[in-house]
């Protein structure tokens, strides 16, 4: 699930924390079976190393593109949740000075130029100024899915006036790669989430803001790939999940985990 995840005492401190009490301590008692949790990017990067583009990748960081930019991160071989499990929050590097307040309640943060929702408000505001497009109106009453569906088929056909705002936001979230690339040095790039469904249309302003904000040899030997694996990752990662803590769990064997060893072990 998105927000902040703390995987190990099954609490999401951003949206769903039951006064925070552990949701995998909730789900299990009412289900007597074991309950793990984590960050909806984090997963995705772990389907991603498991069987997508990052499987033989030592370093690697797997972006994901929708209504936030999301991050996982492959250091080592190893998924990489940080300190207190709240690692990849590539959204709010606050990097702008567009006076824009982004879901945090910062100002700044990469996600106020960048994300889907975005891109979208740019598509209707630029609809209502007059300029044309294969997409002629965003809906009225916020459906994103379907305005995302309709942006998506438009971009494909080759819409010009889309297509550059996709390469502006493209551009941004490539700026925000590049301080990490400094940082972390990986060695590839994956693209996923809802985004990606556009495909390598990302890649062209994603390379051109790494060649003007990378050290060209931090950048030199980095890959930007488009995930295979599509609205499928996060189902995959969720595997990869229960798989990841089947081995370690006390009484993992079809029985039911005691909830205080649980919390302390998963």
């Amino acid at each position: 699930m998105p927000g902040l995840i703390d995987s190990t005492e099954g609490i999401n401190y951003s949206f769903i924390s039951y006064d925070n009490n552990s949701i995998t301590r909730y789900i299990n008692e009412l289900t007597q079976l074991p309950v793990f949790i984590d960050n909806d990017s984090r997963i995705i990067a772990l389907a991603e190393k498991k069987f997508g583009a990052a499987y033989n990748s030592k370093n690697a960081m797997v972006i994901n593109i929708g209504w936030g930019i999301g991050l996982g991160l492959i250091l080592n071989s190893e998924l990489f949740r940080g300190e207190n499990g709240f690692s990849g929050e590539l959204s709010h590097i606050p990097i702008f000075e567009n006076d824009k307040l982004c879901s945090c309640g910062k100002k700044g943060c990469l996600e106020t130029a960048s994300s889907l929702l975005v891109v979208l408000d740019k598509i209707r505001e630029g609809l209502q100024s007059g300029k044309q497009s294969l997409l002629q109106q965003i809906s009225v009453d916020n459906n994103y899915e379907k305005d995302l569906e309709a942006m998506i088929a438009a971009v494909l056909a080759g819409d010009q006036f889309l297509i550059g705002l996709i390469s502006e936001a493209g551009y941004t979230i490539g700026r925000g790669v590049a301080i990490l690339i400094h940082l972390l040095n990986p060695e590839k790039i994956i693209l996923t989430g809802r985004g990606a469904a556009l495909g390598k249309i990302w890649i062209s302003p994603i390379q051109q803001a790494l060649n003007e904000n990378c050290i060209p040899r931090l950048a030199a030997g980095i890959t930007i790939n488009i995930s295979e694996l599509g609205y499928d990752a996060e189902i995959i990662g969720a595997a990869c999940l229960v798989m990841e803590n089947y081995n370690i769990s006390p009484n993992s064997k079809h029985k039911t985990i005691n909830n205080d060893n649980h919390l302390k072990k998963n």
